[in-house]
């Protein structure tokens, strides 16, 4: 056991990891209904699922700016269900323009991104928008929400190739800032509890939202590295609602906003 002060917060540091990596997943839950979420995208570079993200506009994605990859071309494949597979529900489409928060400096505030389309999404059974939350929007704790993506189910565990979903519970902002410290913003960002038996998002769910009553409230952010399914250190994701005006405002300069 550690008991000097000083070892533990360096060794905690250590832990502490965005979910930006090049396999992704959510650890137990179960498999989506093929198509139940249409709104869903997989980021990828050369064929491979990196990030997950949600289409707000038929020409503009919501993810997390650490998702972003500057030495390679990254395409966004909507209307997915298997992304091991050539499905004829999908549409590939590259990012035209990287819009990432002007703030966002590689550390985990501000770690939200837009993502412009070089072409517009064809949008059908398969491939919807999502609305966004209302600018002031109250999140409450303690209820259920939804965390969706594809990839790996666990440390050292193979990666699904289906969407996956499961549930994880909000936090009050009080018990995520006292967890998290100095890496936890109330303002820009929220968390959520869960238990081993449910899971909930791990490394390089990045990008995927956090659902509540329907409404995309979060941005996978980050989570403990390595050990993403400890529930003694909760899922934290960037708060949408925040960054409503930013995201409107940055839609408008493209054409009208949905």
């Amino acid at each position: 056991m550690i008991h000097t002060y000083c070892i533990v917060w360096i060794f905690f540091f250590q832990l502490l990891s965005l979910t930006g990596a090049s396999e992704s997943g959510i650890v137990g839950g179960k498999v989506s209904k093929p198509h139940s979420r249409p709104y869903m995208v997989s980021l990828q570079f050369s064929g491979h699922h990196s990030c997950g993200g949600i289409l707000i506009r038929e020409d503009f994605v919501l993810t997390a700016a650490h998702c972003k990859d500057t030495s390679q071309a990254m395409t966004v494949v909507l209307g997915a269900h298997d992304i091991s597979k050539k499905e004829k529900s999908q549409q590939w489409i590259q990012v035209a323009k990287y819009h990432q928060h002007p703030k966002y400096n590689g550390n985990h505030d501000y770690d939200i991104m837009l993502l412009e389309l070089q072409k517009k999404a064809k949008l059908d059974r398969y491939v919807k928008v999502i609305q966004l939350p209302k600018k002031d929007g109250k999140i409450p704790a303690n209820i259920n929400c939804t965390v969706a993506g594809w990839g790996q189910t666990g440390a050292k565990k193979p990666s699904s190739k289906v969407l996956k979903e499961t549930t994880e519970k909000m936090q009050f902002s009080f018990e995520c800032k006292s967890k998290w410290q100095q890496y936890f913003n109330v303002n820009h960002m929220i968390c959520t509890k869960f238990r081993n038996k449910t899971g909930g998002v791990c490394q390089g769910d990045s990008g995927g939202p956090l659902l509540c009553n329907k409404k995309p409230v979060g941005i996978t952010a980050f989570t403990l590295k390595d050990d993403c399914n400890n529930p003694k250190y909760p899922h934290v994701f960037t708060k949408v609602n925040f960054f409503v005006p930013w995201i409107k405002k940055v839609m408008k300069a493209v054409g009208n906003v949905a």
